[in-house]
């Protein structure tokens, strides 16, 4: 009897995607048109952008943008876990008191804030605590620390909802078995949930921290224009020369948002190192058929079975 011949071994081929090319081409083509188009043409004020580039009044200006943003992240950081604290207490006061500054903070838009702390000196010149008067006309015209606080209060309410979506996302089981071992709601919240919630909170927290470095040009509205965006439209006005300054802040603001979002990606892969799994070569592979990719913190693990005892 004659063997059956041996079929031949699969030989798999990848798609075509003759439409993925074209697309390309013709985004390359239209890229490069625009930044030939774009040198050649004088609006843009290229002269103009070289030399005001590294300006020290530039350079100060970034400066105090860096200030405004990370001042006021803090003030929105610290303040929003409090208000996610007590938005999730079980004191009713609490939660009432957190709810109505959500309800306010995130329903009103930051440039109307940012006016009327801006107008918050005219409201009141001083404070009447009956024994005695604060004069506050000196605190009151410090427009940088209004700046900051406005920027601050508004960034409280937008971070109190992240918090309080990473606290919510940690499994009830954290929590009743820290109410077993004896731990109060407040130690519990300090001790096991907040920890756990890191890793959820701090990539929605960076993007906050890029957008509030943007919202930062908003502070004209205190007014504050020592900032990177009032700085360079100051120098726009006395030049005559609004769009190569607009391009210098633009520069500016774009080397700082990449720095953040390097520290961004470090940051969350160092609250990323207890989430690994272990899975076998036919899961992993399974996997990346479903998710398109391999996920960064899997550890593949042998696939044989365990031998019995």
């Amino acid at each position: 009897m004659s063997q059956n011949p041996q079929p031949a071994p699969i030989q798999a081929k990848s798609l075509k995607h003759p439409g993925r090319w074209i697309a390309a081409a013709v985004i390359l083509f239209l890229l490069g048109w625009f930044i030939i188009s774009a040198i050649n043409n004088e609006a843009y004020g290229w002269a103009t952008y070289r030399a005001y580039l590294f300006d020290t009044r530039i350079a100060n200006a970034a400066m105090h943008t860096l200030a405004l943003t990370l001042l006021a992240m803090l003030i929105g950081v610290v303040l929003g876990v409090l208000l996610a604290v007590m938005r999730m207490s079980p004191n009713p006061v609490l939660t009432s008191v957190s709810w109505v500054f959500l309800w306010v903070f995130r329903g009103t838009p930051i440039y109307v804030q940012l006016v009327f702390w801006g107008l918050l000196g005219s409201i009141y010149q001083s404070l009447n605590l009956g024994f005695t008067t604060l004069d506050l006309q000196e605190l009151l015209s410090n427009m940088f620390l209004l700046a900051v606080i406005g920027l601050g209060l508004n960034e409280a309410a937008y971070m109190a909802e992240i918090v309080r979506s990473g606290v919510q996302a940690i499994p009830e089981g954290q929590t009743e078995a820290s109410k077993a071992l004896g731990m109060s709601w407040w130690l519990t919240m300090r001790r096991t949930i907040l920890p756990q919630a890191m890793r959820i909170i701090i990539p929605p927290t960076g993007n906050e921290l890029i957008s509030m470095l943007k919202t930062t040009s908003l502070v004209v509205a205190v007014p504050y224009s020592l900032e990177l965006y009032g700085r360079s439209i100051d120098i726009a006005n006395a030049l005559f020369e609004p769009v190569p300054m607009l391009l210098v802040a633009a520069t500016w603001y774009l080397i700082i948002t990449s720095i953040l979002m390097v520290g961004q990606h470090y940051l969350e892969k160092y609250y990323d190192r207890g989430s690994s799994r272990a899975l076998t070569g036919r899961q992993l592979a399974a996997l990346a058929d479903a998710e398109g990719n391999v996920p960064h913190n899997i550890t593949v693990v042998s696939d044989s079975p365990t031998p019995r005892k």
